[in-house]
């Protein structure tokens, strides 16, 4: 891409954020909402704004994960589906170009505490002390079997959170969605799992808040966002969570 359509890209981008964000971030402006999500965002929430609920159990709220697989750059078209990736289906793969993709959330407890939970930082979070919240590590490659990533969350202290924005980050490699096609599967035990495929042609919005979790008297609130950001700040801002973010490096 030349530098005058890079740089007309993000105005184009900054024009369509100019609306303020309605997930409570006063001083936030919207996301990118892409047009090429809607056909296959969701297993059971099909569009960005839908919601689901899930009652909790008699006994209390078990422990969940968050779940994220990702294809690494295959310049062929055949490429390995998540499906196959959890069942440990082998097939023809090219050689891999390295994309280093990261899911993370944010989160706010009861308590008003609030954080993040990413790999960019060595922010693992703490199953079982507070947030109780963990992420199993940092997959940098795409290439492992089943989920790439994962984030558990205690369900017995589940009473303890507020509300967690879960969202993606591309930290290396490609920039562009519908090349790495991450999928995130939200599971539940009891409940059908909440399946959000990302594949937005936007090369300058390297992270999406793809969706949200609330607690709704011990039960789940769940939102599909599927909404795109110029980077943490950006999303922070749009979700009020008020957090200060510096640059590093992994």
């Amino acid at each position: 891409m030349s530098n005058s359509g890079s740089k007309h890209s993000i105005e184009e981008a900054t024009r369509g954020r100019a609306e303020f964000s309605r997930h409570g971030g006063s001083l936030g402006a919207a996301g990118f909402l892409s047009p090429y999500d809607d056909a296959q965002s969701a297993d059971f929430l099909s569009k960005p704004g839908e919601t689901a609920i899930v009652n909790p159990p008699k006994d209390g709220m078990n422990t969940f994960e968050i779940g994220v697989a990702w294809d690494n750059i295959v310049p062929k078209a055949e490429k390995k589906g998540f499906l196959q990736k959890l069942m440990g289906a082998k097939g023809d793969k090219a050689p891999a170009a390295g994309v280093d993709l990261d899911v993370g959330c944010l989160y706010e407890l009861e308590d008003g505490s609030r954080g993040a939970i990413q790999a960019f930082g060595d922010r693992y979070g703490d199953f079982d002390n507070s947030p109780y919240i963990h992420l199993s590590g940092d997959e940098r490659t795409g290439d492992a079997e089943g989920d790439d990533e994962i984030i558990r969350v205690n369900g017995a202290h589940w009473d303890k959170v507020k509300r967690i924005v879960i969202y993606l980050y591309i930290y290396g490699g490609a920039k562009n969605w519908e090349t790495v096609r991450p999928q995130i599967q939200v599971r539940v035990p009891g409940e059908r799992p909440m399946v959000v495929t990302l594949q937005a042609r936007r090369e300058e919005l390297a992270l999406c808040a793809v969706a949200g979790l609330e607690n709704v008297r011990g039960g789940i609130r769940m939102t599909n966002y599927l909404e795109y950001f110029p980077g943490h700040d950006e999303l922070d801002r749009a979700f009020g969570f008020g957090l200060d973010w510096t640059d590093g490096r992994k």
